[in-house]
């Protein structure tokens, strides 16, 4: 294949890769909001999530992407659905 093809391709992934970047980062500012107009550390909601404290801090940073069963812990704990917590409007 030509190299030009697979210097497209690695520019795809980069683009991709920015954008699921910016996506976390915007939900984990979301979190971090929602989290503290509940009025809860990041202790409380791990406990109340029943997840490591460390992982709801790196989800609040956008280091790592949180798995569907994650959210719902993360829901459940804040006492919220997914959609609401994800700010889904549709």
């Amino acid at each position: 294949m030509p190299t030009a093809y697979f210097l497209i391709c690695a520019t795809l992934v980069v683009m991709n890769n920015l954008r699921d970047k910016e996506l976390l980062i915007k939900f984990g500012d979301r979190l971090k909001t929602i989290r503290n107009e509940h009025n809860m550390t990041l202790e409380h909601l791990a406990f109340a999530a029943d997840i490591e404290i460390s992982q709801v801090h790196r989800i609040e940073k956008g280091s790592i992407n949180p798995t569907l069963s994650t959210l719902s812990a993360l829901a459940k704990g804040l006492e919220m659905s997914i959609a609401e917590l994800t700010g889904d409007t549709a």
